[in-house]
């Protein structure tokens, strides 16, 4: 048996980037220990700890349709039920497992397009960041 370390995925709304071009589908890998510790130290984080979502996402997000790097400034230009998916997605990939990543997709699978509102997997610590398990 393998372990499957990459997930495929396709945005609700979708990122649009500076040319107008729309990108909806892409890659997120498993989080490991440094993309969850290192991003603790950046100035922004220290600043404003909402915003290790962004850096999280934008270090384990390997691939975003033609975007070359997803970079932070790029999770910054998503939409706010896009980012809201992929942090639900964040927390199935990595503490869920296939039966969550399964709910996750069903949640978000209309939504973009009926611009209704998607019931979220599992309520925020904090707005705008991904809720992870803390070891003890």
């Amino acid at each position: 048996m393998t372990l499957q370390t990459e997930f495929d995925f396709t945005l609700p709304r979708g990122y649009v980037d500076k040319d107008g071009n729309l990108h909806r589908q892409g890659i997120m890998r498993l989080a490991t220990a440094r993309d969850e510790i290192e991003p603790m130290r950046d100035p922004r984080v220290l600043d404003n700890e909402a915003y290790l979502t962004v850096i999280l996402l934008s270090r384990v997000l390997t691939q975003l349709g033609d975007v070359s790097q997803v970079t932070p400034k790029t999770i910054e230009g998503l939409f706010a039920l896009d980012l809201a998916y992929l942090q639900d997605l964040y927390e199935a990939v990595n503490f869920g497992g296939s039966e969550a990543i399964a709910e996750v997709e069903a949640a978000y699978k209309t939504a973009g397009a009926e611009d209704k509102p998607v019931p979220r997997a599992a309520p925020a610590d904090l707005p705008g960041q991904v809720r992870h398990r803390r070891v003890s």
